[in-house]
């Protein structure tokens, strides 16, 4: 190469390296009539940007799902009016002095006074003692069968769901059975067994060995779900126990439907010993509940309506409570329910 061209091709390398050194110059060059502005080089490093403090707890379901529940106005008004409800069957001294089975005939059907709200029954008893002290039964047949329940469906479900096979098979066949049996119809039948001694806990044994088959097919679903989870994985090529990963890792991650289901139909339970109380077939009549003033009161609705209104409203909203937390709880522990 003769030197003029070597010398030539030398500054066209030293010109075009301080353009790439001056990107503001090259700019300049090849659009002269434009002006060109270049951002200051942020120094910052991508770690800097993507670091997360070691030090902070990591979130859990629970706690995702208690900071959604504690800004739903819907969670405290149920939990208020549940909070209320088991407080009355727990201490309905609290609320009233009066003896609900005390009853004057002088004072049938009398209107509210001082210290009776509610007015009086037919029987001349006292509408809101009795208003109060039959939540007592009722909540407590709720809640003893929701228990008992979750125990017997819950084992069913998750035996099913985990072990699958023949297992699953015989377990869901049973579950289908029972399923199949008008859960009401079935229960007045069975409570016809047990005319001359029947308690609150006769209700709630009848009650729950027609009402586990729903809670059951839940936590099989839960459970065939959760048991092909990368965790179930690593805990098997560990070498644990099988009850031991049902117990650690199954059962608490598949609770969450099981939980929701719980908390509705425990009103649906309040219901259900209202309604066998009401047709005679419950509680019997010298056990205060809602479900036998209601059966009562059916007869006086023209001319002392108030008779039904207290306790049929007591029971409304407690049941409604119960739904109102089943719906908050479900959109709390269920995301995706939450964005539809």
């Amino acid at each position: 190469m003769p030197p003029s061209t070597r010398a030539s091709a030398t500054n066209k390398e030293d010109v075009m390296s301080d353009h790439t050194k001056n990107p503001e110059t090259t700019a300049k060059l090849a659009f002269p009539a434009q002006k060109h502005y270049v951002s200051d080089i942020d120094e910052t490093g991508l770690g800097a940007v993507d670091a997360v403090a070691d030090d902070s707890a990591p979130a859990s379901l629970w706690g995702e799902a208690w900071k959604y529940l504690r800004k739903r106005p819907l969670f405290w008004i149920a939990a208020i009016i549940i909070a209320f409800s088991i407080v009355m069957a727990a201490f309905p001294q609290l609320f009233t002095r009066i003896d609900p089975n005390f009853c004057e005939l002088s004072n049938s059907y009398a209107p509210p006074k001082a210290g009776h709200p509610f007015g009086y029954d037919r029987q001349g008893c006292d509408i809101f003692a009795r208003t109060i002290h039959g939540a007592r039964a009722s909540v407590i047949v709720g809640l003893l069968t929701t228990f008992m329940v979750v125990i017997i469906g819950g084992a069913f479900g998750t035996l099913a769901g985990f072990f699958g096979g023949f297992v699953d098979a015989f377990l869901s066949r049973i579950i289908d059975i029972i399923f199949a049996v008008p859960f009401i119809l079935a229960a007045i039948v069975v409570m016809q067994m047990f005319r001359d001694n029947r308690t609150v806990f006769t209700v709630v044994l009848v009650l729950a060995v027609f009402g586990w088959p729903s809670i059951a097919r839940i936590t099989r679903g839960a459970v065939m779900q959760t048991k092909n989870e990368e965790f179930v994985t690593a805990a098997k090529a560990l070498g644990e126990n099988k009850w031991k990963i049902i117990l650690r890792h199954i059962v608490p991650n598949a609770i969450a439907p099981m939980i929701v289901y719980a908390t509705v139909a425990l009103g649906t339970f309040i219901v259900s010993e209202a309604t066998l109380s009401f047709l005679g077939v419950g509680l019997p009549s010298n056990v205060v509940s809602w479900g036998g003033d209601i059966s009562r009161a059916q007869t006086a609705l023209r001319q002392a309506p108030q008779v039904l209104f207290y306790p049929a409203g007591a029971l409304a909203l407690t049941v409604l409570s119960f739904i109102m937390m089943g719906d908050v709880v479900r959109d709390a522990l269920d995301p995706k329910a939450r964005k539809k």
